[in-house]
């Protein structure tokens, strides 16, 4: 052995002696001089893979922060503010009810035609055509108005429309904690006697209305019927105007999908919905 390696050795060893002794002196340096090793020991076997490195698919039960020698987890108040709990729906509305739904009654008029059923003379007419027509005033998630110029019936393909929207309202009500309140129906299907009746009273009233197909319908936007709590809670009162904005993200996203023709109408207070 030359003479430098010697001296390398010798210098070796004594750099190992001296951290063996500070190790017995002081013990507590040991414990934070590797975070990372520390950490490693906390995790399975099944948790770190063959190069060392902790899986991606690991499930943690709460949210994790780095300590200086363990996880630890979050406050409440940092893992409110980190993760946005209570803001996982938020009430957004739309931005534009006129550019949102935009559907002009030539628009609704091709579907209504389509998928809709010859007009209907009057009630007596309707009460034989239930092979073409469903009842729709018995639902859980909306409530239909007396209706003094229309009749309760739609095809099929509307009534299940109708009432995918109800149960979608019900749903987006709940994950915002909103209380269940069904919203109104205030038009259904019109009979050529209804539509008669309506010209006396208004002129402008379309002769070749999207009613009298059976596919159209109008929701009221400015009242509601709220649910009774069944658990005898005091729920918090709600604005028409916020229960207006959830009906209207409910709209939105079945008119993206295809679902349905959507108009706002400004004077009439309502959506003006025809299946597609």
């Amino acid at each position: 052995m030359n003479k430098p390696q010697k001296l390398y050795l010798e210098a070796f060893g004594v750099i190992v002696i001296i951290l063996a002794l500070v190790r017995c002196i002081f013990p507590s340096i040991a414990g934070s001089l590797n975070v990372e090793g520390k950490v490693a020991d906390s995790l399975t076997t099944s948790e770190i893979d063959s190069t060392g490195i902790m899986k991606t698919d690991t499930v943690v039960d709460k949210p994790l922060v780095m300590g200086v020698s363990s996880w630890t987890p979050l406050s409440r108040t940092d893992e409110k503010k980190e993760y946005n709990i209570g803001d996982k729906h938020p009430i957004l509305g739309v931005l534009s009810y006129s550019k949102t739904f935009p559907d002009s009654n030539d628009v609704h008029l091709v579907d209504a035609m389509k998928y809709g059923v010859r007009t209907v003379r009057d009630r007596d007419d309707a009460e034989q055509r239930k092979s073409e027509l469903v009842y729709i005033a018995a639902s859980p998630f909306y409530h239909v108005d007396p209706l003094k110029k229309s009749i309760p019936y739609l095809v099929p393909r509307a009534a299940v429309l109708l009432n995918d929207i109800g149960r979608n309202f019900f749903d987006s009500l709940f994950v915002k904690h909103i209380p269940l309140h069904q919203f109104v129906v205030t038009s259904v299907l019109r009979s050529e006697d209804d539509l008669e009746k309506l010209r006396q009273v208004n002129r402008n009233t379309s002769e070749n209305s999207c009613h009298l197909y059976g596919t159209t319908f109008d929701i009221g936007y400015n009242r509601y019927k709220r649910v009774a709590s069944t658990d005898g809670k005091v729920m918090p009162e709600v604005g028409n105007d916020t229960l207006k904005w959830v009906l209207s993200e409910v709209l939105r996203d079945l008119r993206q999908n295809g679902r349905c023709h959507v108009k706002h109408e400004v004077k009439q207070g309502c959506f003006h919905v025809t299946v597609r």
